[in-house]
């Protein structure tokens, strides 16, 4: 196992993820490739009064900035920790992304984490780490995320 890929989202669990993979890094040697999927642009920007499309572009352009200094933070302490990691922030639909990036980067393990549901819920609502589990063809680690 020499590539693990673990998608970030910038909530209370992302170290949890982190720290599975840490783990599992430490014991195999492997490299953590953090992935952070960004919103792609809008293709339209509605002008809202007091608002127009530069504020919003601008607003978009600081909140991609933000992220990236984050993720990059995370990798940077993995990276302290004598784990050879790197951060990758991408804009575009969360799945395709991921797996895009699974077939470029050689993944040989995709951590995310599972958050408990009701039947209802799932019914409805397609959760990103079911999707994943759906069709990758690899091995998925799932973190509870309680």
């Amino acid at each position: 196992m020499k590539n693990i890929l673990i998608p970030i989202e910038f909530d209370n669990m992302a170290q949890k993820l982190i720290n599975a993979g840490q783990e599992l890094a430490e014991k195999f040697n492997s490299k953590i490739w953090l992935i952070h999927i960004a919103a792609p642009e809008p293709d339209f920007v509605p002008y809202i009064s007091g608002t127009g499309p530069l504020d919003e572009r601008e607003a978009r352009a600081t909140t991609l900035k933000t992220e990236r200094k984050l993720i990059q933070e995370y990798a940077d302490i993995l990276t302290k920790k004598g784990i050879n990691s790197t951060a990758l922030m991408v804009q575009g639909p969360t799945i395709e992304t991921i797996m895009d990036k699974v077939e470029t980067l050689d993944v040989d393990l995709i951590i995310v984490g599972n958050n408990k549901h009701g039947f209802i819920y799932k019914l409805f609502v397609e959760s990103v780490s079911n999707s994943i589990i759906k069709i990758a063809n690899i091995p998925v680690l799932l973190i509870p995320m309680v």
